[in-house]
């Protein structure tokens, strides 16, 4: 069995901890009893956990994120199926067209889709609304989902679909009992990726929100620009420990792996 050099070994240990540095200072930072930011603390205490809840925007704003985070996921979904399906076995005329045209949110920078969206919201009497800034998370997420449903679809092996339709059954029959049922994995592994991300942005939500449509990274965004106190960490350990417990959820499931690169489980 080969195993890695001294220097793959140091250099994958020193991007580890690389990764890892900034998430392990914030939660140190949070159990800190002081009213500073202080790492690593002085003692450990929960004092800033029971501060959240003193907050209620807070809160407010997290719900705010969740239920947009997951109407937004679930809309690029059913939008990403139907196009990757066409694009990955489709032959037409403007097919890379199409795809570049579903995966330009991630070429294009984000400081110019908030100014773009900001205007074209006004415009059509959206802005500061939820179903508007759904809209945008929705457009701005789709590329993350498309991705790993292509990659489902180019990689399925189709000639179960060609035996089953051979033996007639409809093409909704064989999509139903066959081509989703082998796709499932990437589409959710979509959803998961796009639900973290609509959950964590902030560039493009900062230009479009309003008091009442304010999610917890813009609430974060503008507490830390008044003031700099541990609560911001308290709610992002928070904020990292329910990803983290998302993740496992989804590895239980059906595996890390087999989701974000297609292995199966061992």
């Amino acid at each position: 069995m080969k195993t890695n050099g001294i220097f793959a070994s140091l250099f994958s240990v020193l991007f580890a901890l690389f990764m890892l540095a900034p998430i392990i200072v914030v939660i140190g930072v949070s159990f800190t009893p002081t009213g500073f930011l202080e790492f690593p603390p002085s003692g450990i205490s929960l004092r800033w956990f029971r501060e959240i809840w003193d907050h209620p925007d807070f809160i407010a704003a997290a719900w705010v994120s969740l239920k947009l985070a997951f109407v937004s996921a679930t809309v690029a979904t059913l939008l990403s199926l139907p196009a990757a399906l066409a694009i990955g076995r489709g032959r037409f005329p403007g097919r890379d067209a199409l795809q570049s045209l579903f995966l330009s949110p991630l070429m294009v920078p984000t400081v110019v889709l908030g100014i773009a969206f900001l205007r074209f919201l006004t415009l059509v009497g959206l802005n500061g609304t939820f179903f508007g800034l759904m809209l945008c998370h929705a457009i701005i997420i789709t590329p993350f989902i498309l991705r790993l449903v292509l990659a489902a679809v180019t990689g399925l092996d189709q000639s179960v679909e060609k035996a089953a339709t051979s033996l007639g059954a409809s093409r909704w029959t064989v999509f139903r009992r066959i081509t989703f049922p082998a796709i499932l994995p990437g589409v959710i592994g979509g959803w998961v990726l796009a639900f973290i991300t609509s959950f964590d942005e902030l560039t493009v939500t900062v230009f479009i929100v309003n008091p009442s449509t304010t999610t917890l990274p813009v609430r974060l965004f503008s507490h830390i620009s008044q003031t700099t106190d541990p609560l911001v960490a308290s709610i992002s350990a928070v904020a990292i420990a329910f990803t983290v417990i998302l993740m496992l959820f989804v590895d239980r499931l059906y595996g890390l792996d087999r989701l974000l690169i297609g292995e199966g489980k061992r």
